[in-house]
């Protein structure tokens, strides 16, 4: 098991770790969070070279998808950098990259009754939101709530409403917690969102999901 104690802070620079070989060619992962090797809870940012795919296969409990590089694909379509997704139980697919991609990918934790497939182009979405801090709702089901935050200047950035889980991942810019500072590439998740207040940089791009960690699965 890797960082599956959920009462504990984790933040990880993933631009400074190894990419790890995964059971298909071309395929390279970054664990953040794992049950186990090949099944079970996992958060990874994961690479396909060109060209490279997987067989066709389901998710138990879900798979959440953020693209974060280039263009992720399966039988359903093409899918570019900006783009957020849910595939719930149930679904399958053949995943591949044409020219190549990275992507931020959560798999088995869904809530049992959350059977909503998502599919949002993030970038044209968050054009449409008013304010020099764009927030734009990706998911909700409970108190659970996936979010996309773009900020054209520097912002304050209040998460205490975070009570059961924080999970922070830094696409671009800086933020600030305290007299900490992350920059972009950090993957953060934390118990509980505590006083909450960050300071995001002007082109601070941040995916942000809440109140998920004590949910039952």
């Amino acid at each position: 098991m890797l960082n599956m104690d959920f009462s504990e802070t984790v933040a990880i620079q993933t631009l400074d770790q190894d990419w790890v070989a995964s059971p298909a060619a071309g395929v390279w992962r970054k664990p953040l969070a794992r049950e186990d090797a090949e099944r079970g809870h996992a958060t990874s940012i994961v690479k396909y070279e060109a060209g490279a795919a997987f067989s066709a296969h389901g998710h138990p409990k879900g798979e959440e998808i953020l693209v974060l590089q280039g263009v992720f694909s399966d039988e359903s379509g093409d899918y570019p950098a900006g783009t957020y997704f849910r595939n719930p139980e149930g679904f399958s697919h053949a995943p591949y990259s044409k020219e190549g991609c990275v992507i931020l990918v959560k798999l088995h934790q869904f809530q049992a009754q959350d059977r909503a497939h998502v599919c949002i182009d993030t970038r044209s979405a968050l054009g449409a939101q008013p304010g020099v801090c764009k927030q734009l709702l990706l998911h909700q089901f409970g108190a659970e709530k996936v979010e996309m935050i773009r900020c054209v200047a520097d912002s304050d950035l209040d998460l205490s409403n975070a009570k059961d889980g924080l999970e922070i991942y830094l696409i671009s810019g800086c933020l600030t917690e305290g007299n900490k500072v992350y920059f972009a590439g950090q993957w953060l998740r934390k118990a509980a969102g505590g006083d909450g207040i960050y300071r995001a940089s002007a082109g601070s791009l941040i995916w942000v999901k809440s109140n998920h960690l004590s949910a039952p699965l």
